[in-house]
């Protein structure tokens, strides 16, 4: 817990932020940047850990301008955009007219707000945010230099752990004083959760890894403590996609059901808050489709199921939903876990073959083609691992996704594969349907059973998985 303490305290360290709020006039920000006339001046503003333009307005020849508006922004962290991609900060909460002076380039010692009490107190707590990240780093800095030194090493972890509980304190001295506002949002969710110690019962059997089970649920199950799911400020600023990013990420065991169950709950905190609803969910889209993961397209298989199929995502087109079904369901029948589809094809030796008839321990299924430049690759190296394996419960049932059977055939007897090789050049059996076969190479691994354990693995990671599988599997 604590580097996802370190990486959330330096979520903010680049940039002064500062904060207003709204009036039900709208907003008026006025600001004058003495040394910066007739330039061009933007309000943007945070979606996650992107952002957006909002407005545009060029500064007069005292470097004096205003955004405004008849409808209120929404509420979160926006910036001032100035020449050359600098830029301040600035928090949006419920009044929304205030005024700013700074000077140019030296914009951030020389910031002053008026109107705004979030924003001064925004700016005392940013200078000592950052004064306070600089002595950590100090401290790390140290701690690295200082490895090999026990006495040295013992001093500086304890310094290190007595300056974040300074840190700590520091937060919730800020949120006390600025309970209900923006500012406190931010310093609540920089604020690590405590873990305390896991009371392990004597005598149990591995008591480390009890401990370590036990601290690993807690932080979990407690991850998003500091931060209300159902608060829609929080969209527009980094820290959700902070904290879902490393939550997915670097929390929860990337196992698909693990993963599944923690979506679960997480859309039940924030479905009644319509806009995080929507964040989360795009979020969640996003990086699980993304992901290079082996398993974690049953994760977007999940996602498509419950919120989107269904038609809870009303933010995407007819068409969009079509698609997706279509994806999803050349996806579900290969899912790892599920049993293999059966495949009955012709075969080089001219039998018809079935891979339900197939004897082993592990079946490779692998789908190629002969003029396939990264099969030419992947090809000799598996033939290389069956010629070792094969007498160990290996097989290899491999289909060419090709239709020139001269070229299909010539390549098998001059590589001599002497394994299963199909032959379904008109697609009889559907293995590009069950298979999700839309490129070459692709391969599964299947046990006993026909059941699909693995996919998409490289050829060189097969050993080293199919022996691990024996170990916990049999």
């Amino acid at each position: 817990m604590r580097r996802i303490f370190i990486l959330c305290t330096f979520l903010f360290s680049a940039s002064l932020l500062s904060c207003g709020q709204i009036n039900e006039r709208g907003y008026e920000i006025s600001f004058t940047i003495s040394g910066l006339q007739d330039s061009s001046v933007y309000l943007a503003y945070h979606l996650g850990e992107k952002q957006y333009i909002k407005d545009t307005v060029t500064l007069n020849s005292k470097g004096y301008g205003y955004f405004s508006g008849k409808e209120n922004l929404p509420e979160g962290i926006y910036m001032i955009v100035m020449p050359g991609k600098n830029y301040f900060q600035i928090l949006i909460g419920s009044d929304q007219y205030f005024s700013i002076t700074c000077s140019y380039p030296d914009f951030l010692s020389t910031l002053k707000f008026s109107g705004s009490e979030e924003n001064i107190a925004f700016l005392d707590y940013q200078k000592e945010w950052i004064s306070l990240q600089q002595k950590a780093t100090q401290i790390i800095n140290r701690l690295q230099n200082n490895k090999q030194n026990s006495d040295s090493l013992k001093i500086l972890t304890e310094k290190r752990q007595s300056h974040e509980e300074m840190m700590k304190e520091y937060l919730r001295s800020v949120i006390n004083d600025n309970h209900g506002n923006l500012l406190a949002v931010i310093a609540k969710a920089l604020l690590p959760v405590e873990i305390p110690a896991a009371s392990v019962p004597s005598g149990s059997r591995n008591p480390d890894s009890l401990r370590w089970i036990l601290n690993y649920n807690y932080s979990k199950d407690h991850f998003f403590d500091n931060i209300d799911l159902t608060d829609e400020k929080l969209v527009r600023t980094p820290i959700l996609h902070s904290k879902l990013k490393v939550f997915f990420t670097n929390v929860v065991i990337q196992s698909p059901d693990s993963i599944n169950k923690e979506i679960e709950i997480i859309i039940s905190k924030c479905e009644n808050s319509y806009k995080v609803f929507q964040y989360v969910s795009v979020f969640l889209f996003n990086h699980f489709k993304e992901s290079e993961i082996m398993g974690h397209d049953a994760v977007l298989v999940k996602l498509a199921d419950d919120i989107y199929l269904p038609g809870k995502a009303d933010w995407v087109s007819d068409e969009f939903i079509e698609d997706l079904r279509k994806q999803v369901d050349r996806i579900r029948p290969s899912l790892i876990g599920r049993k293999g589809e059966n495949l009955i094809m012709d075969s080089y030796k001219g039998i018809f073959v079935s891979l339900y008839d197939v004897e082993a321990s592990y079946i490779i299924l692998y789908f190629w083609e002969p003029d396939c430049g990264h099969c030419n690759v992947t090809t000799p190296k598996l033939r290389t691992y069956y010629n070792e394996a094969k007498e160990k419960g290996i097989e290899v049932f491999a289909v060419c996704t090709g239709n020139d059977r001269e070229k299909w055939e010539k390549y098998i007897t001059d590589n001599n594969l002497n394994w299963i090789n199909g032959w379904d050049p008109e697609r009889r059996s559907n293995f590009d349907f069950f298979y999700n076969v839309q490129s070459t190479p692709v391969l599964y691994i299947l046990d006993r059973d026909k059941s699909i354990i693995a996919k998409k693995l490289s050829i060189d990671d097969i050993p080293s998985f199919i022996e691990n599988h024996k170990r916990f599997f049999r």
